[in-house]
C-alpha cells in the first residue's frame, strides 16, 4: 500500500468527532477521495487480483487470449470510473457503460456466454473493491464515528455505479444476443432450406453445408408459440431444452423468428423419445406447441421427418381443439387430407350422421367406438385400454351403433377414417337438442 499522502492525515482523522452535520460531511469527503487516491496509486495491483478472481470463480471467464485481453480492458476502465465517482464527484444520471465493458458485454453475448456469469463478475468486483477501500481507509487510521461514516458512503456511492452500469450492460448484452441469434439463425436456416429444397444436392455437399453429418437417424421437430401470445426466443429455447431432456441428445436448431424454431435430433441409432416426459413439460408452459416427425435416416430421412413435421403442425393448427403436443405418426392419416378439409367434414358427416354431435356424451361415443374397433371388436380389450368396464363399452357401442342407425362392423373403414378424422381436427355439428345418454 502506499503512504498518506499528508502525513498528519493520521492525526487528523484520529481526533475527528462528530460535531455538525456540514463538518463532518467534509470529513467524509475528504476522507473518500483519500481512500480513491491511494487505490488509484495501487490500481495495477488490484487489477490483477480481480481479473484473477474473476478467472478462478467464473468458468465463462477463462478466455483466449483476445478475449481476456478485453476482460481485463472491461475492468480496468470500471475500476478507473468508480475512482472517478468517488474523487470527481459525477452525477449518476450522467454515467453510462464504459466502452470497453460494452464491447465485452457484446463480445460475453456473441459467444452465447451466460448473463448471470457477467453479472456476478460485476457483484464479485464491487466486493472486492468495497474490502480494497476498507483496507484503505483503515491505514489511515480515521476515528471511528469518520470510519463508519467514510465506508457507508464508499459503499453506498460504489453500489449506485454497478447498479447503474449493470443495467447498461444488461441492455447491451440481450440486444447483442437477439441481434447475434438473428444473424446466425438467418445464415443457419437458408442453409437449411438448401438442404431441404436441393434435391440434387448429394450428401457431401448437404454434410459441408450443414457442418454436421448426416449419416444417421433423424428426428425432427417444429415448435411454436401460437398466434396472440407474447413472442419470445427465450420460451423457444425452453422447448429445445424439453425436447434434449425427452430425447437425451442435443438437437440440431433454427430460429426462424420469435414464435417459430426448427430442431432436428440425430443418432446413429433411432432416437428415443419420452413422450410422457415432454408431455408433462409441455404442460409447465402453456403457450408452447410442439409437432414431431417420423424418424428418419441419412439425407432422405432428414428431409422426410421435417415433413412429417410440418403435416403434424398442420394438423395441430387447423384442429379446433389445441393440443401441445402432436405427433406425425398419430395424425398422418389426417394430415394427408388437410388440403380437402370442407370435403373431410362433409364426408364424415354423411358416415356419421348424429355420432358427430357436438355434447359431452356424443364424444365419449365416439371416442369408445374408436378404441373397440382398434381393439378389433374385443370389450374386454378396450375396456382395459379405457380403463371402464366391459359393460360400460358394451353400452355406449350400442347407443353408437343407434346413433349410426347400423353396426360399427358395417362400412368400418369408412367409419374408423370418419371417427378419426373427427378426433384429429375436432370435427363436429352441433346438437340436435336430443339428450341421449351415452353412460
Amino acid at each position: 500500500m502506499s503512504e498518506p499522502s499528508d502525513i498528519t492525515g493520521r492525526a487528523r482523522h484520529r481526533r475527528a468527532r462528530p460535531g455538525r452535520g456540514a463538518d463532518m460531511n467534509d470529513e467524509v469527503e475528504s476522507a473518500v477521495r483519500e481512500v480513491a487516491e491511494r487505490i488509484k496509486a495501487d490500481l495495477p495491483r488490484l487489477l490483477t487480483g480481480m481479473t484473477s478472481m474473476f478467472s478462478e470463480m467464473i468458468a465463462e471467464f477463462r478466455h483466449d487470449d483476445e478475449v481476456q485481453r478485453l476482460m481485463v480492458a472491461s475492468t480496468a476502465s470500471n475500476l478507473a470510473a468508480m475512482i472517478d465517482v468517488l474523487t470527481l464527484g459525477i452525477s449518476f444520471d450522467d454515467l453510462t457503460v464504459p466502452p470497453a465493458a460494452a464491447e465485452y458485454a457484446r463480445r460475453f453475448a456473441q459467444h452465447g456466454m451466460s448473463l448471470e456469469a457477467l453479472l456476478r463478475a460485476y457483484r464479485l468486483g464491487e466486493h472486492m473493491f468495497a474490502q480494497t477501500a476498507m483496507t484503505e481507509l483503515g491505514a489511515l487510521d480515521p476515528s471511528a464515528e469518520l470510519a463508519l461514516a467514510t465506508t457507508s458512503r464508499i459503499a453506498s456511492m460504489v453500489n449506485r455505479y454497478i447498479d447503474r452500469v449493470i443495467e447498461g450492460v444488461i441492455d447491451i448484452y440481450e440486444n447483442e444476443r437477439r441481434r447475434w441469434d438473428a444473424r446466425t439463425d438467418a445464415t443457419r436456416a437458408a442453409q437449411v432450406r438448401a438442404v431441404l429444397d436441393g434435391e440434387g444436392l448429394d450428401l457431401p455437399s448437404a454434410e459441408q453445408m450443414l457442418g454436421t453429418s448426416l449419416r444417421a437417424w433423424h428426428l425432427a421437430a417444429i415448435i411454436w408459440t401460437p398466434p396472440g401470445s407474447a413472442a419470445s426466443y427465450d420460451l423457444l429455447r425452453t422447448g429445445v431444452r424439453m425436447l434434449a431432456t425427452a430425447t437425451g441428445k442435443l438437437p440440431l436448431t433454427i430460429l426462424v423468428d420469435e414464435h417459430n424454431c426448427w430442431a432436428w435430433i440425430s443418432s446413429t441409432g433411432q432416437p428415443s423419445l419420452d413422450i410422457a416426459t415432454l408431455e408433462a413439460e409441455l404442460r409447465k408452459q402453456p403457450s408452447l406447441r410442439m409437432a414431431v416427425g417420423d424418424r428418419g435416416f441419412g439425407l432422405a430421412g432428414f428431409r422426410r421427418t421435417f415433413r412429417d413435421a410440418q403435416g403434424a403442425r398442420g394438423v395441430a393448427v387447423a384442429a379446433a381443439k389445441a393440443r401441445q403436443l402432436t405427433l406425425y405418426s398419430r395424425v398422418a392419416v389426417a394430415g394427408l387430407l388437410m388440403d380437402r378439409l370442407p370435403d373431410v367434414r362433409a364426408w364424415a358427416h354423411r358416415v356419421l350422421g348424429d355420432l358427430m354431435r357436438d355434447d359431452e356424451s356424443t364424444a365419449r361415443l365416439r371416442e369408445t367406438a374408436q378404441v373397440y374397433l382398434d381393439a378389433r371388436g374385443s370389450l374386454t380389450d378396450a375396456a382395459a385400454r379405457m380403463h371402464v368396464h366391459k359393460n360400460t363399452v358394451h353400452y355406449r357401442v350400442r347407443k353408437a351403433e343407434e346413433l349410426l342407425g347400423h353396426s360399427l362392423g358395417t362400412n368400418r373403414l369408412d367409419v374408423e377414417i370418419a371417427l378419426m378424422v373427427c378426433a384429429q381436427f375436432g370435427i363436429t355439428t352441433p346438437a340436435s337438442g336430443r339428450s341421449d345418454t351415452a353412460g
